[in-house]
């Protein structure tokens, strides 16, 4: 019973290490100071920085070129990892990070309730079909993670760039041409190729201008954040081991479990789902349901505005923008692996972009404008509110 309490402790307390990039504003001028923050956590919430050396590739594509970032670009405030950088001309630009690959060491059980508890159902199907449940694991992770953003009010093809990332997200449509009550085709790349038969999570739309609350955005290096080396995670059942660079799962009941680095792979509310590819299992394809973060609609949990879709034949999702805000999708594609001293291998992909607010665009004829659709114009109010000040002025003066 005790160690139930503490497990769900644990999985209330520690909740997926996503890793998101989410720009300060998503609607930027030109030529101007700008920051795009590296959460990793949750959408939400960042539990810590990310050390440079982690980053295999840091890129900045706009004006048809593509940037390589330096390393001094980067701060840090609290758990957040900052990238510093000025926007070029108007365009449709693209920020890309992606992580070297780390390792670590389950038992079966915490194996298990990794899969089911980020929701990697295929592959706990195919172990169950396979009587292989009892069978400890050693995976090998990375992470790929990209954001689009607008600059200036000029759209530009930057925004369908592929990064060359092992996983990678790319849209067939320009988000900044579209608005809610339209749909998005993104693809899903594995090693340049479209990925079939994958989970992706779209999540819900949430405030354009996204900041850690009460944060005062204020992006300064702080000497208190947490760093990427503190044990912050759950893993196993009792005693603790270490691995090299980052803590990136956190599974079982009581005990810790530490890294040297960071911590980027937790396992709690936000949790993903990956295929398997040899699992047998036939799904819709390209379809959404109302399932919740990282698990089944049997599993008890409630998060109904995140859609699970599956990609077709050719890698395709299609999300239905159904409100102005920041979006996300997500995914992790886990395997077995033929590695010597490994039995998995996972990659985990994201990608964020917004839709609407502030900024003016047309779309297959369309005119759609943000901000004052069909309303009428401030000055208008400035003007009716001052001559209405005079007019009662001279009332007044004239009854004295």
């Amino acid at each position: 019973m005790k160690n139930k309490i503490l497990l769900l402790f644990a999985l209330l307390l520690f909740c997926s290490h996503d890793m998101y990039l989410k720009p300060d504003n998503y609607f930027l001028e030109p030529d101007a100071q700008a920051a795009i923050e590296l959460f990793n956590g949750t959408f939400e919430k960042s539990e810590n920085v990310i050390a440079r050396n982690r980053m295999a590739d840091v890129s900045l594509v706009g004006n048809g070129r593509r940037i390589a970032v330096d390393s001094t670009q980067w701060s840090e405030r609290d758990s957040i990892t900052i990238l510093r950088f000025k926007t070029g001309q108007a365009g449709t630009w693209v920020a890309g990070v992606s992580t070297f690959s780390r390792t670590i060491e389950m038992t079966a059980e915490d194996f298990n309730g990794y899969l089911e508890h980020d929701g990697v159902l295929d592959m706990l199907e195919w172990r169950r079909a396979n009587n292989t449940l009892g069978q400890n694991a050693a995976e090998e992770y990375s992470k790929h993670v990209k954001t689009i953003f607008q600059v200036g009010d000029q759209t530009s093809d930057d925004w369908k760039t592929p990064l060359g990332y092992p996983i990678e997200f790319v849209p067939l449509q320009n988000p900044y041409d579209l608005h809610p009550g339209h749909s998005l085709e993104v693809q899903l790349l594995w090693q340049g190729k479209p990925l079939a038969n994958q989970l992706v999570y779209a999540g819900p739309p949430t405030g354009v201008h996204s900041h850690e609350p009460g944060t005062g955005h204020s992006h300064e290096a702080s000497s208190d954040h947490k760093h990427e080396h503190e044990a912050d995670h759950t893993h196993g059942e009792t005693g603790e081991h270490s691995h090299e660079q980052e803590s990136d799962h956190t599974h079982g009941e009581t005990g810790e479990h530490s890294h040297e680095q960071e911590s980027d792979h937790t396992h709690g509310e936000e949790g993903m789902h990956s295929h398997q590819q040899e699992s047998g299992h036939t799904h819709k394809t390209a379809r959404a349901e109302e399932f919740p973060q990282g698990g089944s609609a049997e599993q008890g949990h409630s998060h109904p505005l995140v859609k699970s879709l599956r990609t077709d034949a050719d890698g395709l999702i299609k999300v239905d923008l159904t409100a102005e805000g920041v979006w996300y999708l997500r995914t992790i594609y886990l395997t077995p692996s033929e590695k010597p001293g490994l039995t998995h291998e996972s990659n985990w992909a994201t990608l964020t972009f917004a839709i609407g607010e502030g900024h003016s665009h047309s779309h297959d004829g369309d005119t759609h404008s943000h901000g004052e659709d069909g309303g009428i114009p401030s000055y208008f109010y400035w003007i009716g509110s001052l001559v209405l000040l005079i007019v009662l002025f001279f009332w007044f003066k004239r009854k004295d």
